[in-house]
C-alpha cells in the first residue's frame, strides 16, 4: 500500500513539472526600453497578434531612436498597420519582430543576428542605407529574402540576389528630380547642395547632374557638407550670390532644416527641392514648419490623393500614431503587402526554412507585379524597383500633390 501511495505522489508530482513547464511557453515576451523583444521570445511585441507557434516570422531592422528615429518609426508603424490588417484576414498569420538599429551599422548587424535567433523566415528592412548595405550582405550569405522599404543605394542590392528595394534607388531618384525640374522650371538657375560623405547623397548627386547635363539645365552653383555640418551660411551665401532660383538638396531631412533656416535669416527664397531623405522634415522636433512652406521633393507617397486605399490608410495612421504617415511608412506597408502577396502565391508554408522561402521569393518577386499605395504595377529588376514617380509640395503644413 505504500509504495501504491508512493508512486501515486511522484506521478502527480511528475505531472505538476510538465505543468509549470507548459506554463513558461505561455508568459508573455519581455520588451526592452525601445519595444523591441529579446531573441528568444515569443515575438509579441509592437502590437502584433498573430499565434508565434504558427505564422510567418517577419523581422524588421531600423532606427527606432537617435537622429534619424522619424524614418524608422514611420516605417515600423506603417509596417505594423499592414500586420495587423493581415492577420485580421485570418489565413496566413504573420509574427513581427521589430529591432532598434540606430542608423549605425553595427547595432544593425546585431540586430539581424538577434532576429536570426528568434527564427526570423524573412527580413523587412533595413530602413537606412549604410546598415542595410551591411546586413544584405549576411543576409545574403545566410539565405534569407531581404526586401528594404527605404534604403535606396544600388549598393544595397549589387551583387544579391536576395535583396529587394520598393523604393527608388539612388540614380533614379537624381535623374528623375533633374527631369522634373526641367520640365517644370524651365530655363531655371539651379544650385546644389549635398554630403560627399554619404553613399546616399553622393550617388543621387552624380546622377542628378549628368541628366542635368544632358538636358542642358543650368547649374549655377554646387557645394558640399557633411555628417557635421550644422552652419550653412556658406553654401547659402553661394546659391544666393549665383542668383539659383531652384536648390536641390539631395540630403536627409535635419541638415535640409538647416539650411531653410540660414536661408530665411538671409531674406533668401528660392525653390527647394529634395528627394525621399527630406520626408519627414514636417515632424522634426523644433523645426519651424512655416520654413517648409513650398518646399518641393520627389516622391511615390501623397497623403492627400484620393484613391480608397490611400485615404484608409492615412486614416488608420492617424487614429493609432497622431500624426499624417510620410512616404516611408507607405513604403513599409507596401513591402509587407508584397510579401504577404508572394508568399501566398509560392505555395511555401510557414514551417519551411528561411533558405527555401528565400529561394521561393526571388522567383516570385522576379516575375509578379504589385500594386500599393507608393505605385500601380510594380515590377523588380535585379532587385530594384520600377514604378513612377511624382512630386509633392508642402502647402500649410502638409504634404500635397503638385500635379
Amino acid at each position: 500500500m505504500k509504495k501504491l501511495v508512493s508512486l501515486v505522489l511522484v506521478l502527480v508530482m511528475v505531472a505538476s513539472l510538465f505543468v509549470a513547464c507548459a506554463g513558461d511557453t505561455s508568459e508573455p515576451a519581455q520588451a526592452d526600453d525601445n519595444g523591441n523583444v529579446a531573441a528568444n521570445d515569443a515575438s509579441e511585441n509592437n502590437e502584433n497578434t498573430a499565434a508565434s507557434g504558427d505564422a510567418l516570422k517577419i523581422g524588421f531592422i531600423g532606427p527606432l531612436t537617435g537622429g534619424a528615429a522619424v524614418y524608422g518609426n514611420s516605417a515600423k508603424n506603417g509596417a505594423q498597420i499592414a500586420v495587423d490588417e493581415i492577420n485580421a484576414m485570418g489565413g496566413l498569420q504573420i509574427d513581427f519582430n521589430a529591432q532598434d538599429d540606430e542608423h549605425d551599422a553595427e547595432k544593425s548587424v546585431n540586430a539581424y543576428n538577434n532576429l536570426m535567433d528568434w527564427g526570423m523566415q524573412i527580413l523587412c528592412g533595413c530602413v537606412t542605407t549604410t546598415p542595410c548595405v551591411a546586413v544584405s550582405a549576411e543576409s545574403n550569405l545566410d539565405r534569407v529574402f531581404t526586401l528594404t522599404p527605404s534604403a535606396s543605394s544600388p549598393d544595397v542590392t549589387a551583387d544579391k540576389d536576395n535583396t529587394y528595394q520598393i523604393c527608388f534607388n539612388d540614380p533614379n531618384q537624381g535623374s528623375a528630380s533633374a527631369q522634373y525640374i526641367s520640365e517644370h522650371f524651365a530655363d531655371a538657375k539651379v544650385a546644389i547642395i549635398y554630403n560627399n560623405g554619404d553613399a546616399y547623397s553622393t550617388g543621387i548627386y552624380t546622377t542628378f547632374t549628368a541628366k542635368a547635363q544632358e538636358l542642358g539645365m543650368n547649374i549655377v552653383s554646387v557645394s558640399t557638407c557633411t555628417d557635421d555640418t550644422n552652419d550653412f551660411s556658406v553654401q547659402v551665401a553661394d546659391a544666393m550670390n549665383a542668383e539659383a532660383d531652384v536648390v536641390f538638396l539631395p540630403i536627409y531631412y535635419t541638415p535640409a532644416s538647416l539650411i531653410l533656416n540660414q536661408a530665411n535669416s538671409v531674406s533668401y527664397k528660392p525653390v527647394f527641392f529634395g528627394v525621399d531623405g527630406m520626408d519627414g522634415i514636417l515632424t522634426l522636433e523644433g523645426f519651424d514648419t512655416s520654413l517648409a512652406e513650398g518646399v518641393m521633393l520627389l516622391t511615390p507617397f501623397a497623403a492627400d490623393a484620393q484613391d480608397e486605399a490611400t485615404q484608409n490608410f492615412v486614416s488608420t495612421y492617424v487614429e493609432k500614431y497622431g500624426e499624417v504617415p510620410n512616404q516611408f511608412a507607405a513604403d513599409a506597408y507596401d513591402c509587407i503587402y508584397a510579401l504577404y502577396q508572394a508568399f501566398t502565391a509560392s505555395g511555401m508554408s510557414t514551417s519551411d526554412s528561411a533558405a527555401d522561402i528565400c529561394e521561393a521569393m526571388i522567383a516570385q518577386f522576379s516575375s509578379m507585379t504589385f500594386s500599393g499605395l507608393t505605385g500601380a504595377d510594380m515590377t523588380w529588376v535585379d532587385g530594384q524597383v520600377d514604378k513612377a514617380p511624382a512630386a509633392v509640395i508642402i502647402k500649410d503644413g502638409v504634404y500635397v500633390a503638385a500635379d
